[in-house]
């Protein structure tokens, strides 16, 4: 248990990259900026290990995050100077390659570190024996088990918990490269290590994994893609977020000084419901139940978190399987002026005739995108886009085939014919396949800077209740009368964010005044929402109370079809949906308007 008598400070972490790709500058700019005891950095998600596993295969030496090597030699010195633990992710497919790397750049710059790296997560080659073993690999949305699929994963990893972290931590690292860990238990195990928590410290591991989730898509805590435009008054680059984790799980988001952006109970609102499901949210230690947590301004770009509560961990490990899918290929057509709906019909319709039928094709995504309006006096508000792409697992069906026969309506088709781009080639695509194997099924190991092996028990409790479909909630009836109201935005009282997981996608709303809240719950029933979000009819919706945050969310299941690298939407992340919800009319009584 906790020992309370003499309980150590708050760690500091400081969070610097949120994705592979994310802003190089950030590493070496959180460093620098101010004190921190770690700092992490996230750079996987499922998408990524696709990118790394098509890295792997033209260099076997690699499948790693390259841009991290970057980052680790521009701010090794500072890290070594000042004591500063490093712990990223980054290892992806190969974190051994890259605890290699990482120490060949430290004895370049001349500094002594201990480098350790995690390993166990790598799945691909067990899954016949998993299978054999009785282990159906089902996917976690559709049902459909592996086998039944045919697919055949190129990458499969499981998400692993944190104490393989701490365990590095304890015995002196001072570089932890990870594989596919969870993006909070970069933060998990820092904190476990820091302030010497046992397995069932639920309570204070679940505050943790708060931390984790709200600092680890960096800037997005500090006013980053913060549907609150105005409250944010300093539009710098945001400065990285940084958690003041104390001993039971309590901590502060705060952000160095003299950096842009903000800090604030709405910025830490809308990441705790970023790709989110149900308020239990499911880790490998612990199960956070993100409806016990209290936020509370603690100071300018200081925001207090407390009441975690934790419960024991599922039996089962989340694992990410990616295989590849087809090709594709997109192209847009722009329909001008008057007859827009003909047009985009007849362009269709020849467009597969020239093909030889839609059937042709394993899958056809037709949207018609609408840009024109009434009355237009320029010609961007007289245009609208008709997007047209096509899958298959025969690349020439689907190559220079398909795009050179878009251009066969030039001169044969509708009137002002044209594309926004030439004729396109296909492009290889990748499915993501969510399933879940049992803890005892995997081996969570630490490589210790002098080469030993660690093995890391699993969590000796587990509790399966919080898995599988968790009940939606709709409100029950509520009397309270509102008075008047008119025709607005939601926006108008509603806060939103909004992103993938997997094939689904999730938005949360939330408001600021207990009146508020109590309207939107009444109001922005599942009904309610899909007459909002129309594109959302025909899919499962299911809908979640957070009435500590004054938030719900929503998650619509198979929206993004198979995740972001085989989704054929225009936002295949629904970054934008959050910000279309807000802008749908609906009617907002008087007297709530202007208090958001």
């Amino acid at each position: 248990m906790i020992d309370t008598t003499t309980p150590r400070r708050p760690v500091r972490i400081g969070n610097a990259s949120a994705f592979y790709g994310d802003r190089i500058a950030s590493f070496r700019a959180i460093v620098e900026g101010g004190a921190i005891d770690v700092v992490t950095g996230d750079y996987l998600a499922e998408l990524t290990m696709l990118i790394l596993w098509k890295a792997k295969q033209k260099d076997p030496e690699t499948g790693y995050a390259r841009t991290f090597l970057t980052q680790f030699a521009e701010a090794v010195g500072t890290c070594a100077e000042r004591g500063i633990k490093i712990v990223v992710n980054a290892g992806g497919l190969n974190p051994a390659g890259m605890a290699a790397r990482v120490r060949e750049i430290a004895n370049a710059a001349g500094v002594q570190m201990s480098v350790a790296h995690v390993e166990g997560d790598d799945i691909i080659e067990r899954l016949p024996a998993l299978q054999a073993a009785g282990h159906s690999l089902h996917h976690l949305d559709k049902g459909m088990t592996l086998s039944e699929s045919g697919a055949e994963p190129v990458s499969a990893n499981a998400y692993l918990g944190g104490w393989g972290i701490t365990a590095a931590l304890a015995r002196g690292a001072d570089i932890v490269i990870t594989p596919r860990v969870t993006d909070a238990a970069l933060i998990s195990g820092v904190g476990a290590w820091w302030h010497n928590w046992t397995r069932t410290d639920f309570d204070a591991l679940a505050g943790a994994i708060a931390a984790g989730h709200i600092i680890e898509c960096g800037p997005q805590a500090t006013g980053g893609n913060y549907s609150q435009i105005h409250e944010i008054t300093d539009r710098r680059y945001p400065g990285s977020p940084i958690a003041e984790l104390a001993h039971d799980g309590s901590f502060v988001i705060t952000k160095h000084d003299g950096t842009g952006g903000l800090v604030s109970p709405g910025t830490v609102t809308a990441q705790l419901l970023y790709e989110v499901d149900s308020p239990a949210y499911l880790n490998p230690d612990v199960v956070a139940h993100f409806d016990s947590l209290e936020l509370s301004q603690d100071g300018e770009n200081r925001v207090r978190v407390t009441g975690a509560r934790g419960t024991p961990p599922p039996s089962a490990l989340k694992v990410a399987m990616n295989y590849i899918g087809g090709y594709r290929n997109t192209m847009t057509l722009v329909l001008t002026g008057l007859d827009i709906e003909e047009k985009a019909r007849w362009a269709v319709d020849e467009l597969f005739d020239i093909l030889g039928g839609r059937e042709r094709f394993d899958d056809v995504a037709v949207e018609l995108l609408r840009y024109d309006v009434p009355e237009p006096t320029r010609l961007s508000q007289a245009s609208a886009h008709l997007r047209v792409t096509v899958k298959d697992r025969d690349r020439t069906k689907v190559d220079r085939a398909f795009s050179n026969a878009v251009l066969e309506l030039a001169v044969g088709g509708y009137a002002g014919f044209h594309t926004t781009t030439p004729p396109s080639s296909a492009s290889e695509f990748g499915v993501y396949w969510p399933t879940v194997v049992p803890a005892t099924e995997i081996e969570h190991v630490v490589v210790h800077g002098d080469g030993t092996r660690e093995i890391i028990p699993h969590c000796p409790q587990t509790d399966d209740r919080c898995c599988g479909a968790i009940a939606s909630v709709e409100p029950s009836i509520v009397t309270t009368e509102f008075g008047p109201a008119t025709r607005r935005a939601l926006g108008s009282v509603v806060a939103a964010r909004s992103g993938d997981k997997g094939g689904k996608a999730n938005v949360g709303v939330w408001t600021d005044t207990d009146e508020q809240w109590d309207w939107l719950r009444s109001h922005l029933t599942t009904e309610k929402f899909t007459e909002l979000v129309a594109d959302a009819k025909g899919f499962e919706v299911r809908r979640y109370e957070f009435p500590n945050l004054r938030a719900l969310n929503f998650v619509i299941v198979g929206f993004l079809g198979d995740g972001v690298a085989s989704s054929t939407r225009t936002d295949p992340q629904a970054k934008g949906l959050g910000e279309f919800l807000r802008a749908t009319y609906t009617d907002v009584p008087d007297k709530l308007v202007g208090a958001l």
